[in-house]
């Protein structure tokens, strides 16, 4: 790799819900359930989550983005959840193309299982 020639993302971490459980509440984690508005309102969220839909993803968290979310940008450290694990990820990604280094995906059943492990939910 040459000087000019641009670094590549590193991977989000990936943790099992239980990995994730005792994230919640700890200073400058915010957790982001990036389902659709309907999955919520039929399951609830964790505790304390921002809801961010995944397609809406990119334009939230854009630091440059005069009307990006400002708890997304505050935030130290991101873990992303969603119903399985696959929005998550992409959501992920997107966070990371936008400078975000700090990342963690939930995978291996997402939402429920994190319900299953013990996570508070609203």
């Amino acid at each position: 790799m040459t000087e000019s020639s641009p670094q590549p993302l590193a991977a989000p971490r990936m943790v099992s819900p239980a990995g994730a459980v005792p994230l919640i509440g700890q200073p400058g984690v915010l957790f982001i359930d990036v389902r659709e508005a309907s999955e919520l309102a039929q399951t609830g969220t964790i505790l304390g989550a921002l809801h961010v839909p995944r397609g809406s993803i990119g334009q939230r968290a854009d630091p440059q983005n005069p009307d990006r979310d400002e708890a997304l940008v505050a935030a130290r450290h991101l873990v992303v959840f969603c119903a399985v694990g696959m929005r998550a990820t992409l959501a992920a990604q997107t966070l990371m193309a936008l400078g975000y280094r700090d990342i963690t995906c939930v995978v291996e059943g997402g939402f429920a299982a994190m319900q299953q492990a013990g996570a508070p939910t609203a």
